[in-house]
């Protein structure tokens, strides 16, 4: 009984352990990404895509140029926020200004995709997309969980 106690918790605190080191590597790959320019984060990402997709060189650099410019739409607004780091509550309007500004990027962006990709590349693309939109969706769930875990040991 007391072997199976002593495995019991050496097998958690390796748990534990492993837990900790996949979230640090996750924290350290972020602000990699975050120090990048524009322009070296929209090459690695036209870099994926082009793995991704089959994409002809004529596709990459219409791709490029599409990415760049959202890297520094990007990059601009993580500045803005971090000059302000005190988020404001948004009235009503502001926040349905801001979302629909938001999905008019989208819609522009999956427009100028599909002139841009074949019907079979954009359908794969598509598709990549509504998986990183469930992965950011779970993330967001799993960050509400912890959050409201905080504020209920400070209560």
């Amino acid at each position: 009984m007391k072997k199976l106690v002593i495995v019991m918790i050496a097998l958690m605190t390796i748990n534990t352990q492993a837990q900790k080191d996949s979230s640090e590597t996750k924290n350290k790959q972020k602000s990699f990404m975050q120090d990048l320019t524009p322009e070296e984060a929209a090459a690695l990402k036209t870099k994926k895509m082009t793995l991704q997709l089959d994409l002809t060189s004529a596709q990459q650099s219409q791709i490029m140029k599409m990415n760049i410019e959202e890297a520094k739409e990007r990059k601009a607004k993580r500045a803005e926020r971090e000059k302000g780091k005190e988020r404001a509550k948004l009235s009503k309007t502001e926040r349905l200004s801001k979302m629909n500004s938001h999905l008019d990027k989208k819609i522009a962006a999956k427009k100028k995709m599909k002139s841009i990709l074949n019907e079979q590349q954009f359908e794969k693309w598509e598709k990549s997309q509504k998986q990183k939109g469930r992965k950011m969706k779970k993330r967001g769930e799993r960050k509400k969980g912890e959050r409201s875990e905080r504020m209920e040991k400070k209560n």
